[in-house]
């Protein structure tokens, strides 16, 4: 059985409440369609503009949506991609289905975003494209990112499956490079009935070819002549398939579609989410806020760090230990009080797949050493009630003020061993 916590991680990133229900209702009760329908139109409309895209494309999941963000990137045997190895493994797990070499790069060790110093110095002229991930929600620094990106020729994608409800320098991420991947799975900032997921860009083709996609039809280059042949069968006005059938002759076929429709069910409830999105934002920074108050108070310990001028959402809030030994007996007081506490996410470049392909210790270093000795994730989402907030600030505060009190002898131990004594 599992085991109740007084603070637990959340069931659910998000709260759903009776506006939701009503648009369910409502959709259920009418003959309107279930597939394809008005409130996916609405839903894609509102959400480019909430990001500042062009082009909002929705589809049945986050990780869907990045497997077919790649697939604009035109990958050819060869080409190379680096990413970030500081996130779940759906931002890379693309990638192992093309002949590509992956290069991992390492984080900036205050934000656990991709540091720009160490993405322009993996750069060959093979270098393709960038996957880098705002992780937990902190925008990754994009104006030195694109800077780089731009003067080298390199498309950049951003897994933005945390940051709905971040900013960055009066922009939001999903607007912020050439193509965005958001999700909106039960543990996300906003959900559409547990799965979902939306691509954005500016790109009119790419747009086109991603609707293509996701609705069963085959991305491809054609050419469209002016009128059908005069032995070709007659398509009546009842059939399926229009005269493009005909008129269409296919040169290349980069793949074939799939179905991820986004079911107008999820979309409804999506529209009522996005509005609600300032709100459910609202109660994560205010949580953040009290976290922040209590780990100023203390010298070993530190809070993620957010690029100047940039608004952090906080679908994680994640701090550092100074020592892994400090890491280690904070994570099992917190746990022993009764917050649970689940750490996200361990480096991609160490998982079985990928070193398979290659990868292994040593290639990401500052993301290897923040994993194994340092990273801390707090319980921070908008299903807190104030009471078991209340509980988690004076439970962190007492774990750390006993952590400071009067050399504990696991400080000693690790003082010791430092010395060489």
């Amino acid at each position: 059985m599992s085991r109740k916590f007084i603070v637990p991680c959340p069931l659910r990133g998000s709260v759903l409440a009776s506006p939701e229900a009503d648009a369910l209702v409502e959709l259920v009760t009418s003959e309107s369609t279930l597939s394809m329908g008005e409130h996916r139109g609405r839903f894609e409309r509102q959400f480019a503009a909430t990001v500042g895209a062009r082009h909002a494309v929705s589809v049945t999941s986050g990780t869907v949506a990045v497997q077919l963000a790649v697939e604009m990137l035109d990958l050819e045997p060869g080409d190379e991609v680096i990413a970030t190895p500081q996130t779940y493994q759906a931002t890379v797990q693309p990638l192992l289905d093309h002949r590509v070499r992956v290069r991992f790069c390492d984080v900036d060790p205050g934000s656990l975003t991709v540091d720009p110093a160490s993405f322009e110095a993996l750069i060959t002229p093979r270098t393709k494209a960038l996957l880098l991930v705002h992780y937990g929600g902190c925008p990754a620094d994009m104006d030195a990112i694109m800077r780089i990106a731009r003067a080298h020729g390199v498309l950049v994608v951003e897994d933005c499956a945390h940051a709905l409800g971040a900013g960055y320098r009066g922009r939001a991420p999903g607007g912020l490079a050439d193509l965005g991947c958001f999700s909106f799975q039960n543990s996300k900032n906003i959900t559409t009935l547990g799965e979902g997921g939306m691509i954005t860009c500016d790109n009119e083709v790419w747009a086109h070819r991603l609707r293509r996609l996701r609705g069963n039809d085959y991305d491809g280059h054609l050419s469209t002549s002016a009128l059908p042949g005069e032995d070709e069968p007659l398509l009546l006005p009842w059939m399926k398939y229009s005269e493009g059938v005909y008129r269409d002759t296919v040169h290349r076929i980069r793949r074939s579609g799939t179905n991820a429709t986004m079911s107008e069910a999820a979309a409804a409830v999506g529209v009522v989410q996005l509005a609600r999105l300032p709100e459910l934002a609202a109660l994560r920074r205010a949580i953040a806020s009290r976290l922040d108050e209590v780990i100023d108070g203390y010298s070993f310990v530190t809070p993620q760090s957010a690029p100047a001028g940039s608004t952090h959402a906080y679908h994680l809030y994640t701090c550092f230990a100074e020592t892994a030994e400090l890491r280690e007996e904070m994570v099992l007081a917190l746990d022993r009080g009764g917050v649970e506490i689940q750490l996200r996410y361990f480096p991609q470049h160490l998982l079985p797949e990928w070193r398979h392909r290659g990868h292994g210790p040593g290639e990401c270093p500052v993301a290897e050493r923040l994993w194994f000795s340092s990273l801390i994730n707090l319980p921070c989402h908008p299903g807190l009630r104030l009471a078991q907030v209340d509980y988690l600030v004076d439970t962190l505060d007492r774990v750390l003020a006993d952590l400071n009190g009067p050399a504990p002898a696991m400080l000693v131990a690790a003082g010791a061993r430092a010395s060489g004594s």
